[in-house]
């Protein structure tokens, strides 16, 4: 099983409805061959919902979501510098959802399914905090490793990076225990100390891909540094 929408329901952090759909994906370059899931706003196009701030259903308080604008020119929220391009692959899958492209995979058999013995990427767009525990795990059940990243603070460290902007916020995850993927905006600013390069990034030559990686998947990896990334 490749494809399919592995949870529809209330977002945690706020009760609209999302949904979460899982695909299997060779095509991206840096990540290799992983799940690719994308959490959405059920009942909005992705652009809609950056535009108008009711992405904060899937993305929580993150800083890259930009200002909410009624600017007629503009497709998505002002000043957003979040590198998911919602025109692109975001705004593909939620087209191919409406039309009813993905089957149902949203039960214990099916989830497993998709995950088993692939890597798992856990919101290529949207913050895995907005969706339960249990269709994480479910999806997880089999995997060989995951990928996973949130703003939203101490999310199950065990399972997820905690994405950083500034140094202060790093330090504060190290402190509390965890590790972080930050963006910085020149080598320069890598702490070689406690982070390593994106070993995937360009800056570091493109050495390997997340598939063969795995070094961001939060607490479960035996690596005692965090990761950091120039931003693109």
């Amino acid at each position: 099983m490749k494809n399919g929408i592995i949870y529809q329901g209330p977002s945690l952090l706020d009760g609209a409805p999302i949904v979460v759909i899982a695909n299997y994906s060779k095509s991206n370059r840096k990540t290799g061959g992983v799940v690719q899931t994308y959490i959405l706003r059920a009942d909005m196009n992705p652009l809609e919902a950056s535009k108008t701030g009711a992405d904060f259903s899937i993305c929580g308080d993150c800083k890259h979501r930009g200002t909410p604008t009624t600017d007629k020119t503009r497709k998505t929220a002002a000043k957003r510098t979040c590198y998911v391009i919602l025109g692109q692959g975001v705004l593909v899958t939620y087209r191919a959802f409406l039309r009813g492209y993905y089957p149902k995979a949203d039960n214990f058999e099916a989830r497993a399914a998709i995950g088993k013995g692939r890597i798992v990427r856990l919101g290529t767009y949207g913050d895995p905090a907005a969706v339960p525990d249990y269709v994480w795990e479910q999806l997880l059940s089999g995997a060989d490793s995951w990928l996973a990243y949130s703003h939203q603070s101490g999310w199950r460290a065990d399972l997820a990076m905690q994405s950083a902007d500034t140094m202060a916020q790093a330090i504060a995850h190290w402190q509390a225990g965890r590790r972080t993927f930050r963006v910085v905006q020149a080598l320069a600013e890598v702490d070689k100390a406690r982070e390593v390069l994106c070993p995937a990034s360009a800056e570091a030559g493109r050495r390997t891909t997340c598939e063969a990686c795995k070094l961001c998947a939060g607490l479960a990896t035996k690596s005692p540094k965090s990761v950091a990334i120039v931003q693109h």
